[in-house]
């Protein structure tokens, strides 16, 4: 059984999307990162760095104590290695799932993130800073482009690589980006959106936090936005 510590973002979608997909037992308890829960001390003893998602593995592979694991890309590559499911053995597929998870850990994610943020949350439009993210992800939309142009997913088979890229594409409005100049990432995202799992794991979202996005309240902003080395002490 795996406890998962989670919100309806988009790093938390992956890991519903792999629980889903694997058909692993999980229960979910719900982090609203808009009222502070994730800096309560039962939170942190398990995610240091005050984010979701997190992860308790009741039932570890060497059958011991058990195992907790925060970051979003190193709770896929856990599961994965666990389960041994959505990572090639083949160690040429394998290295370039390792490649594209942390390309999305370190690029896509970051970039869309701040790409969202300037674009839709910042109380003052900076045009500097909303050009600047917003062409950053449309690189990075490209990229993935070209890598989709002659691959069905991203490392070939269907893996935690495109599981962990998937969530990031789907606010791709709220983004400045439109898929249809992307032709083979809206392919792929398509051919994602309509997966079991992925519907699953969408809809176990909606039961969780039925509000729609929106701009966030001021206590949301002090939450996720108003935070410093010394706030969180």
């Amino acid at each position: 059984m795996i406890d998962l510590y989670y919100w309806t973002t988009p790093n938390g979608h992956k890991i519903t999307m792999f629980l889903e997909e694997a058909k692993v037992p999980y229960t979910i308890h719900a982090i609203n990162i808009g009222r502070g829960e994730q800096f309560k001390p039962e939170f942190l003893a398990i995610a240091p760095n005050n984010r979701i998602p997190s992860i308790i593995d009741r039932a570890p592979k060497d059958g011991g104590e058990p195992i907790s694991v925060f970051e979003s890309g190193a709770i896929l590559f856990y599961l994965a290695a666990k389960t041994e499911k959505f990572i090639s053995s083949d160690v040429r597929k394998r290295v370039a799932t390792i490649e594209w998870l942390f390309w999305q850990m370190g690029g896509l994610g970051p970039m869309a993130g701040q790409t969202h943020h300037f674009r839709n949350y910042a109380p003052e439009k900076i045009p500097y800073a909303i050009d600047r993210y917003t062409n950053e992800t449309n690189r990075l939309y490209g990229v993935l482009n070209k890598r989709l142009a002659d691959h069905e997913y991203v490392a070939d088979d269907y893996s935690i690589a495109d599981m962990a890229s998937y969530p990031w594409i789907v606010p791709h409005a709220a983004q400045g980006q439109n898929l249809d100049d992307f032709p083979h990432l809206k392919r792929w995202f398509e051919a994602i959106k309509a997966r079991p799992g992925t519907i699953a794991a969408y809809a176990k979202a909606k039961e969780i936090n039925a509000t729609p996005p929106s701009a966030p309240d001021e206590e949301a902003r002090k939450h996720l936005f108003g935070q410093t080395a010394a706030k969180t002490a």
